[in-house]
């Protein structure tokens, strides 16, 4: 695969080793639909669509520069037919029923960007539905991805936490 990215992107370079951590534990199926929640250029959606095909999978970013690269890159890597949209994490993104969402959030900044994907990801997974984050944050993410989903597992590789969780039920773990 081959990307164009630019420097205002997040690793423009390469793809980051927390990313590469984050898929290194996912596993993907035919019948999963996925979504790439912050894409960024597009390199985990635009994997994933070689994997199981373009139109099983999302992606969205807020950011107007990385949905015009994702977009650039799926067309250079032949799955244009990949879903991608603007949005402010779920904010404007209207689909649903998702089998899998994988992100990397920004998180050097505070925790209301990824509390969103979080709390409104559970609410966009189909049941049995998995979220993966990876991050280099661990106390935060495993207690709130604990809280929502009931559960998380967590897997360190090379200074990153990667976080799974699955949707069990149609509520959150510990509703207030």
């Amino acid at each position: 695969m081959r990307f164009i990215t630019e420097g205002a992107a997040f690793s423009p370079h390469c793809i980051d080793k927390g990313t590469l951590a984050m898929l290194s534990h996912v596993t993907v199926s035919c019948g999963d639909k996925v979504l790439d929640l912050g894409c960024g250029y597009g390199a985990v959606g635009i994997y994933l669509a070689k994997l199981i095909g373009e139109n099983k999978v999302f992606m969205s970013d807020v950011d107007k520069k990385c949905i015009a690269l994702a977009r650039q890159n799926a067309a250079l890597n032949d799955v244009s037919g990949i879903n991608i949209s603007i949005s402010d994490g779920f904010k404007t993104l209207d689909e649903k029923d998702f089998s899998l969402i994988l992100s990397n959030p920004p998180y050097h900044a505070d925790f209301s960007i990824p509390k969103h994907f979080i709390e409104k990801g559970f609410n966009r997974l189909r049941m049995g539905g998995r979220i993966y984050m990876v991050t280099k944050r661990k106390d935060w993410y495993k207690n709130k991805l604990a809280a929502i989903f009931g559960g998380v597992s967590v897997y360190e590789a090379e200074g990153y936490y990667v976080f799974y969780a699955e949707k069990r039920g149609f509520r959150y773990a510990n509703k207030s």
